[in-house]
C-alpha cells in the first residue's frame, strides 16, 4: 500500500445503495448520475456503490464523474463470474477504468442460494481474476472481510478490506490482522438526528435486517457482544458502537474513533427514517461535507 493509493481513495467516503442504475428507469439514471457529480463536487474521495452492485453501475457512475474513486460495496462473487466481470472491467474507458476499485464478497447462505465454502470461493475467484485476459489484479481489488481468515486475505491477495456493520474495536483487530500497509476501510452508518430516541428507532429499523445474517452476529459475538444484544432491532449499547447518531458534529467524532483504531478511510452511509425507499440524501451530504471539511 503506498501513500499514493490512501490519498486516492481519500479520507471519507460516501456508501450508498441506491446507485444501481441498472434496476432504475431513465429518472432513476439521471438522478443517480447528478447525485455522483455533486457527491464528487463536495470533496468526498470515494463513492463506495452498495446493495450488490453490478459492474455495469459502476459503469454508470463512472461516466458521471471525472475525478471521484469509485468501489463497488460490495460485488457478490455468486451474481457475477469473474471472467464477466474482468472483461466488464476491460470494456470501461481507460481513464475511468484507473479510477475504479473491484470491492468483493462472499455474501451470506441467507441470500445466495448457492453459497458454500465462501473462503474457498473467494480463493477461486481472485485466481480467477488473476488469470483473466486482462487481469483484474489485487492493487485493483478490496474485499469485504470480518473474521481473521478473510482479513489476511485481504492483505494478501487485495489492496486491503472494506468491512461493513462494525465497530471502532473491530477496527483495530483488523488493523491488526491486516498489518499496517495494507488499506482499512470500514464502513460507517450514519442517523443524523439530534433527537436520540428517534435516531436510535431508524438505525434498528435498518439494522434488524442485518441481525437475521449469522456472518454479522457471529462477527458481534466474537467482539464481546450477546444474544441479548440483538433483541429488539439491537440494545442501546450495541446501536451506539455500530452507528454515529447525532448531529454532524458528532459523526465526525465517531469516525475519528475508526482512525485512531486504524482505519485509513471511514466510508459513510445515511440512514434516514424514508430508507426503505433507498433514498439520495443530498442534503444530509451536504452537511456532512462542511464537518469534515478538513478531512476532505
Amino acid at each position: 500500500m503506498t501513500t499514493q493509493t490512501r490519498e486516492t481513495f481519500g479520507r471519507v467516503g460516501i456508501w450508498n445503495g441506491a446507485l444501481n442504475a441498472s434496476q432504475a428507469d431513465d429518472d432513476g439514471k439521471k438522478a443517480i448520475a447528478a447525485a455522483a457529480a455533486e457527491i464528487e463536487a463536495l470533496g468526498f474521495g470515494t463513492l463506495w456503490i452498495g446493495a450488490s452492485p453490478s459492474p455495469d453501475d459502476a459503469a454508470t457512475v463512472l461516466e458521471a464523474t471525472r475525478t471521484l474513486t469509485v468501489a463497488t460495496g460490495i460485488l457478490s462473487i455468486w451474481n457475477h463470474t469473474a471472467e464477466e466481470v474482468a472483461a466488464r472491467i476491460a470494456s470501461l474507458d481507460p481513464a475511468a477504468r484507473d479510477r475504479f476499485v473491484l470491492g468483493l464478497g462472499v455474501s451470506h447462505g441467507a441470500l445466495a442460494p448457492q453459497y458454500a465454502k465462501p473462503y474457498s470461493a473467494m480463493v477461486e475467484y481472485l485466481d480467477a481474476l488473476d488469470a483473466a485476459d486482462p487481469s483484474v489484479g489485487p492493487g485493483r481489488r478490496v474485499l469485504a472481510a470480518l473474521g481473521p481468515k478473510m482479513l489476511r486475505l485481504a492483505s494478501d491477495r487485495a489492496l486491503g478490506a472494506h468491512p461493513y456493520l462494525v465497530t471502532a474495536a473491530h477496527t483495530a483487530e483488523a488493523r491488526e490482522a491486516l498489518g499496517p500497509d495494507a488499506l482499512l476501510a470500514p464502513e460507517l452508518t450514519v442517523v443524523l438526528d439530534t433527537d436520540l430516541d428517534r435516531a436510535r428507532a431508524t438505525a434498528r429499523a435498518m439494522l434488524a435486517m442485518y441481525l437475521q445474517l449469522p456472518n454479522y452476529t457471529d462477527n458481534l459475538l466474537r467482539l464481546g457482544f450477546t444474544e441479548g444484544d440483538f433483541a429488539g432491532g439491537g440494545s442501546e449499547r450495541l446501536l451506539d458502537a455500530l452507528f454515529a447518531l447525532g448531529d454532524a458534529g458528532r459523526v465526525k467524532a465517531r469516525a475519528a474513533e475508526y482512525f485512531a483504531a486504524g482505519a485509513d478511510h471511514v466510508a459513510l452511509q445515511v440512514v434516514t427514517a424514508e430508507r426503505s425507499a433507498m433514498t439520495l440524501p443530498l442534503a444530509e451530504y451536504r452537511a456532512l461535507a462542511d464537518a469534515f471539511a478538513d478531512e476532505l
